[in-house]
């Protein structure tokens, strides 16, 4: 008599719905659960498919990995636990908007994208995102990069630099008042390492090499006196550094430097040293045209536009 084989049925499921079940038996048994668990309570689901969600939750940063004696579990991390319990009573829409939410990370996603990846109505999610906000499970955020756009993104989320702006703006307001002010002390400050070189009694080589400063002995300069009301980092310094550059103010030399050295990247380290302009610039250069590290993304309709270059029209105010 021959074998007869069996073949066992699976389903493929939508993998927010399939990442949101996981969730669940986790909070159900806050001690972790097996593979044998999602199993059992997902019977016909496609073991690729349990295998891809799993990984995707590890990848998150939403599950921790553990082993006891009898093999490996699969437990919500601290804060997702505490996160789930909101969630609970939720329906499906609700869960898969949120999940779509925290898939965006940082950047955050708009009410259009949410709309598109969830095939739920615009006027459903309006609703949802509404709820999900008055259980501060998610934000709005305003973007610098669109006045009257707002992204969502998880409540205990910081925002992308890409989203705010970074320490030049406020409230979608470019300080240029605080970048001015920025400017100016930078320059100060490698103006007098220039000048203390300049006075030592040591030989030319030796006097140009020690006017030099790195991007974090200016930082460390700026966050000593204490003008700027937000955390800059050394990138943010580095910014204010390039402008000085681009003003022919100063100018710049990448060296070799050795493993752990404060404030070298992939072994080189950025030195910056404050000059004297040998001669006057020429009436092109003194545009804002001449020096604009954007000038070959500049067109008429374009995102960066002559028209509507906020430099170009206080230099024609000027």
């Amino acid at each position: 008599m021959s074998e007869v084989k069996v073949k066992k049925e699976t389903n493929l499921m939508d993998p927010a719905e399939v990442e949101n079940r996981i969730k669940d038996l986790c909070q159900q048994f806050p001690q972790g659960i097996t593979d044998q668990v999602i199993q059992n309570d997902l019977p016909h689901l496609d073991p690729q498919q349990r295998a891809m969600a799993i990984n995707k939750l590890l990848s998150l940063g939403q599950l921790d990995l553990l082993r006891n004696s009898s093999g490996l579990l699969y437990r919500l991390k601290d804060g997702q636990s505490s996160r789930w319990v909101k969630m609970k009573g939720s329906d499906n829409q609700e869960k898969l908007v949120y999940q779509v939410i925290e898939d965006a990370g940082n950047k955050g996603i708009w009410s259009r994208e949410i709309r598109y990846k969830s095939n739920l109505p615009l006027t459903e999610i309006n609703k949802i995102l509404k709820n999900l906000e008055s259980k501060k499970l998610i934000k709005a955020v305003k973007s610098v990069a669109a006045s009257k756009k707002k992204v969502y993104m998880l409540y205990n989320v910081q925002p992308d630099r890409s989203v705010t702006g970074g320490a030049w703006y406020n409230d979608q307001d470019f300080e240029s008042e605080f970048v001015e002010v920025l400017n100016q002390q930078c320059f100060k400050f490698l103006q007098g390492k220039a000048e203390a070189a300049k006075d030592s009694k040591h030989s030319p080589m030796v006097q140009r090499n020690g006017s030099f400063a790195s991007s974090h002995e200016v930082w460390k300069y700026i966050s000593e006196l204490g003008i700027s009301k937000v955390e800059l980092s050394m990138e943010d310094i580095e910014t204010i550094l390039n402008t000085l550059i681009f003003d022919g103010k100063v100018e710049m030399t990448v060296i070799a430097a050795k493993e752990g050295t404060v404030g070298s990247v992939d072994g080189q380290l950025k030195l910056y040293r404050g000059v004297n302009a040998v001669i006057q610039p020429t009436g092109l250069i003194r545009t804002p045209c001449g020096l604009c590290p954007v000038f070959d993304d500049c067109h008429e309709g374009g995102e960066i536009s002559p028209s509507t270059c906020v430099y170009m029209s206080e230099w024609l105010d000027f």
